[in-house]
């Protein structure tokens, strides 16, 4: 697939023209329990992942798997209704692939979100945070291939990976709306397991504030691209080594579609902001 990436990623988007997917102007990913973004959406078409040539199938029963196209803040969005993940058994490409066709479709800026566990202990679950920096963990890179010098910088550089101006509205559109949002760093470990209490305190140890699965892959793209991306964790979970309780994925779910209006109204006010 590598060498052939380029021609690939052309044809997912042709395929998306001919569909009416025409210039996007922001890109849209959603994470686990954070789809009600979709209802304030004025939807003009939408295309099952598994229609869509080279596309990955979402196979986490809370991802819907579907690509939106439709208006919301006076903007043009496409939106992945459910996302891809490392854990799923999917490569680095596979995961970033969509980004690369949203790219190709015309998007300029890209926002982000996920669920994740708060490592910080002032970060209580069903309150987000803004990721201001990120740690990769995750084993590998989606630019480690041959040939990537041809889609962009081999060397990327993540000083700033998530942009600053874009970080800087959300801050000052959560403060007027009176909406409690944390700034901080965002680890990205493999999964599918959650973390021993020993992997806790390490992942606090070397600065991490909240930890998921997913998300990095597609920032590191972004870049690559050089697509200003914006990213938010819903955090659903407290990883308090010393006071861990079980984990309830069901909880977990509940908590991000509490936090989820929230979410909607940061992400609805900053396109129109755009």
């Amino acid at each position: 697939m590598k060498p052939q990436l380029i021609q690939l990623v052309q044809e997912a988007t042709d395929f998306l023209k001919d569909r009416g997917f025409h210039e996007p102007e922001v890109g849209i990913i959603l994470g686990t329990g954070l789809g009600q973004l979709i209802d304030s959406v004025d939807v003009v078409k939408e295309v099952p992942y598994n229609l869509i040539p080279y596309f990955p199938t979402a196979t986490v029963e809370f991802h819907k798997g579907k690509l939106v196209l439709g208006r919301l803040g006076g903007k043009t969005v496409v939106i992945m209704q459910g996302r891809f993940h490392l854990y799923e058994g999917y490569s680095q490409e596979d995961v970033t692939f969509p980004v690369r066709v949203m790219h190709q479709l015309g998007i300029n800026k890209l926002l982000v979100s996920n669920a994740s566990g708060a490592l910080n202990l002032n970060f209580k679950k069903g309150e987000m945070m803004l990721i201001d920096d990120h740690i990769n963990l995750q084993g590998s890179s989606p630019l480690a291939f041959h040939g990537v010098e041809h889609m962009g910088e081999r060397f990327v550089d993540l000083n700033r990976p998530y942009d600053p101006a874009m970080n800087q509205l959300l801050i000052e559109i959560a403060q007027k709306q009176e909406i409690c949002l944390h700034q901080g760093v965002y680890v990205g470990v493999l999964g599918p397991q959650l973390e021993t209490r020993a992997e806790y305190r390490f992942l606090r140890l070397i600065g991490g504030d909240a930890v998921g699965m997913s998300t990095v892959p597609e920032v590191i793209v972004a870049n690559h691209l050089s697509l200003p991306v914006a990213a938010i964790s819903v955090l659903t979970d407290e990883c308090d080594p010393d006071h861990l309780a079980p984990v309830d994925i069901g909880d977990i779910i509940a908590q991000a579609k509490k936090a989820e209006p929230s979410m909607v109204a940061l992400f609805s006010e900053l396109i129109e902001k755009l």
